[in-house]
């Protein structure tokens, strides 16, 4: 990803006002997956004149125009994260809510000799794991 999600933005002729590049920036430089009101709170520590209801727009913006992946991980709150990230899979930590990112090479080969094996050729996919932390004793 070699690209700002400003500058994909632009290219894709995006108007980029001063609070989308804020809300851009922190979704950048984001090392979870956000929902609207942890970027609206991490924006306005930047620039206190952005309203949560500019957050709600700007992601669905993001996302129509395919810069922004909307997650949805069964706890009621979409998260967000950059479109063009390199490929991972998700383990959702069902007691805390913590996505824990993850490639895993046997994974992936699995998948794709699934998919041959059913007459696919894989495009995409999609991975998530939800659990809990075992015991020390477990």
């Amino acid at each position: 990803m070699s690209e700002t999600l400003t500058q994909r933005s632009i290219a894709k002729g995006l108007r980029m006002t001063d609070q989308r590049r804020t809300i851009a920036h922190v979704l950048e430089t984001a090392k979870d997956h956000p929902d609207v009101e942890q970027l609206h709170a991490r924006a306005t520590a930047l620039d206190n004149r952005i309203s949560i209801a500019t957050v709600y727009r700007t992601v669905k913006l993001f996302e129509e125009a395919g810069l922004l992946e909307k997650l949805e991980f069964g706890d009621g709150r979409a998260r967000y994260e950059d479109a063009e990230r390199d490929h991972h899979d998700h383990l959702i930590d069902m007691q805390t809510g913590e996505v824990i990112e993850f490639v895993d090479p046997e994974i992936e080969a699995l998948q794709e000799r699934i998919a041959a094996k059913l007459g696919y050729d894989l495009k995409d996919h999609r991975l998530e794991l939800y659990g809990t932390r075992r015991k020390a004793d477990d």
